[in-house]
């Protein structure tokens, strides 16, 4: 017998056509996951030497100083150093990234 609902009508279901439904959406849904998590969305750097293939950085300890902070959220407007972006990116986040703070040891 149909079933209905606000003027909806529906045929009854059988286990079996169910568990295959359920496995068909299950399928889309994980592979709509996993498609997400690879787009740029999921990148780290957004903006940063986009037009190379490894952003890399070298410095020499003796052109540092007592003291050097380097960016490590990749949201710094003076990359590769640290300009506090890190906290509006935390709080937007959830995340708990903080600069790499390289210093000097007194002799």
């Amino acid at each position: 017998m149909p079933l209905r609902i606000s003027g909806l009508s529906a045929t009854p279901v059988s286990g079996c056509r169910l568990s295959k439904v359920a496995a068909v959406v299950g399928t889309y849904l994980i592979s709509r996951y996993y498609s997400r998590a690879s787009c740029s969305k999921g990148k780290v750097n957004l903006e940063q030497s986009k037009d190379t293939a490894k952003v890399v950085h070298s410095f020499d300890m003796e052109d540092i100083g007592k003291k050097a902070v380097y960016c490590r959220c990749w949201r710094s407007k003076k990359f590769p150093y640290c300009d506090g972006a890190h906290t509006k990116h935390n709080e937007e986040t959830g995340d708990n990234v903080g600069p790499l703070i390289i210093k000097r040891r007194d002799a």
